[in-house]
């Protein structure tokens, strides 16, 4: 309901009428009690009206994706701002995992050429996934559980080379300010993979001896200060919004902490799943080492948390389990919408009997209670971000009900046209750092 025909007729045709029919044909839609299949279905078709009411793209040119698997159907919009590529497995018992190849006529009209590109999943996570273009050739692979369905908007930075180990001997090659120390392959006792840390310390570390600096705590730290190295080809330029702020005379300089992320970023920054872990290797290995290295100021109210997207969900994690230690927390485009289903692939669950209820959500619904410490949420309103309001609406309500005082204890700020990305979170950093550091 309210949509123009032409933009019904464009939704039908995504998948064509011959899956619809085969759905019918087996019985899928018999006009009784919704299955659990038609329940993700039509999850899965509301999002999709959704983000089509507010985004041209996919109204706009249309070309479908060959794929030799008769379960599998793929399909690109796009128009001059945007691409969008889709795939969707039909198949509601298996889960299919192939590799889609992306013929040169459509990389063509896409407008792509020889490199890696970030695909961005748009409706239900922030998981990234990318194509490869190489001779005018696309290749994208993926793994779609039964029924799920990846609307991928891609991406405008490009991945940078797998072998950074030139780029992080080349400190002075990354143009950031101040000093970056890196350890290599740093190992823990409580998450499984070792990962790159970046300490970054002010100008004018190595020349006021006596000085101590507060710390603050970043997840992604391979995305902070070099862009040779960033996942996307843009830093957080966090290097450069600090030393604005100390310029300004907003807040005295601190030292940041950057853990890299690995391939179990997701669980590890998830609070629902192993947030505890991370958060352990956190406190009790780097913490200490970092302490023990470097003048630092200890206790909550010198040491802060803050992280994107998922990294947004575990600073916002730290802070509420661990406000003894991590006094403030700075959340930019926090995935709340994260659900069951986002971690369906993770845990083995079928899709089909996932709750759609955000954990979060759920959490408050059962009576989790805050205790303490200093929250600043933000989000866009486009790309990934374009439901962060609506997601974020029952964090602030909870925040509210639980006697936290806006503007003092917590902030929630919305960006009207900033995206889900490192170009759109790097021109809003300086006033994060206000917040963590400004008191």
């Amino acid at each position: 309901a309210g949509f123009g025909s032409a933009t019904r007729t464009t939704i039908f045709d995504y998948w064509g009428v011959p899956a619809h029919q085969r759905w019918m044909n087996e019985g899928r839609f018999d006009g009784g009690a919704l299955s659990d299949d038609e329940k993700l279905l039509r999850d899965f078709y509301q999002r999709l009206l959704m983000l089509s009411a507010t985004r041209g793209v996919l109204n706009g040119a249309y070309a479908h994706i060959p794929v030799d698997n008769d379960k599998v159907f793929a399909f690109a919009r796009w128009d001059e701002d945007e691409q969008f590529i889709v795939v969707s497995n039909f198949d509601a018992d298996r889960e299919q995992e192939l590799v889609v190849d992306v013929p040169p006529s459509l990389i063509k009209s896409l407008g792509l050429e020889s490199g890696r590109y970030a695909l961005d999943e748009q409706l239900y996570s922030d998981v990234q996934n990318a194509i490869v273009v190489d001779h005018d050739t696309g290749k994208i692979q993926v793994r779609l559980q039964p029924f799920e369905s990846h609307v991928y908007r891609v991406g405008g930075g490009m991945f940078k080379a797998p072998d950074n180990a030139p780029f992080m001997a080349d400190l002075p090659g990354s143009g950031a300010l101040g000093a970056q120390v890196y350890w290599h392959d740093v190992p823990s006792q409580h998450v499984d993979e070792t990962r790159n840390v970046v300490i970054w310390l002010p100008p004018g570390y190595d020349d006021n001896p006596g000085k101590r600096y507060k710390v603050i705590y970043m997840t992604d730290g391979e995305n902070l200060f070099d862009p040779r190295i960033a996942s996307w080809g843009v830093d957080w330029g966090v290097d450069e919004a600090m030393m604005r702020g100390v310029d300004n005379g907003d807040f005295e300089p601190a030292i940041v902490v950057g853990a890299w992320s690995t391939a179990q970023r997701g669980l590890e920054y998830s609070p629902w799943h192993r947030a505890p872990d991370y958060a352990r290797f956190l406190i009790e290995e780097l913490m200490p080492r970092v302490n023990a290295e470097f003048r630092t100021k200890t206790g909550p109210d010198s040491t802060f948390a803050m992280g994107s997207s998922m990294g947004g969900l575990f600073a916002f994690y730290l802070v509420k389990n661990h406000n003894d230690v991590f006094g403030a927390c700075g959340c930019v485009s926090s995935h709340f919408a994260l659900n069951e289903r986002n971690f369906a692939g993770y845990g083995g669950l079928d899709p089909r009997d996932a709750d759609l209820t955000p954990y979060i959500v759920r959490d408050i619904e059962s009576g989790d209670t805050l205790t303490g410490g200093r929250f600043f949420f933000d989000y866009g309103t486009e790309t990934l971000d374009s439901t962060y309001e609506k997601d974020h609406e029952p964090v602030q309500r909870w925040f509210r009900q639980q006697g936290l005082r806006k503007n003092r204890d917590y902030r929630f700020e919305k960006y009207q046209g900033a995206d889900h990305s490192e170009r759109a979170w790097r021109e809003r950093v300086g006033e994060q750092l206000q917040w963590l550091l400004g008191e």
